[in-house]
């Protein structure tokens, strides 16, 4: 199985590889995004270091028990070969209905299959009221219309 686009990147393939896994992290179904990573990919997320599909379902799912109304927007940041880096911001809600902007940084690299075969990811949490939300769109991926990062001034 592959996952195109394939490395080498360009910026394009780069740029669309970036808005596929934004896609299916608004979809919010661990089992789907976990099949965009190998078998063994490793993964690093805050203070969570693991390996394997099974893991990244779990993680998933826990995130997003906890995580309401996540809305995310990822944007490419640099690439070569067969890595992409990329910032990205989410909103979400806690149990308590409190908001929260989550901004980060992910490093990727990918097998020649496309699937990724590593994600590092570096993260903070800031407390928003909701009247500063700015990600709002129904459940599902960011319509094509709708900013992203750069756009929003974030």
């Amino acid at each position: 199985m592959s996952r195109p686009p394939l490395p080498p990147f360009d910026a394009e393939t780069a740029a669309l590889k970036v808005r596929k896994a934004e896609d299916a992290w608004n979809g919010r179904s661990p089992e789907q995004v976990s099949l965009a990573y190998t078998p063994d990919s490793q993964w690093r997320n805050r203070a969570e270091i693991f390996s394997g599909r099974d893991r990244i379902v779990a993680f998933l799912t826990r995130k997003w028990a906890r995580e309401h109304d996540y809305r995310l927007i990822k944007e490419l940041w640099a690439y070569t070969g067969d890595r992409i880096a990329v910032r990205f911001a989410y909103e979400y809600r806690d149990d308590s209905g409190s908001w929260f902007r989550a901004y980060g940084n992910e490093n990727w690299e990918f097998a020649s299959d496309g699937l990724m075969r590593r994600r590092v990811a570096s993260i903070n949490d800031l407390p928003i009221a909701e009247d500063q939300r700015l990600f709002h769109w129904p459940q599902g991926p960011r319509p094509q219309d709708h900013p992203g990062l750069s756009a929003l001034g974030l």
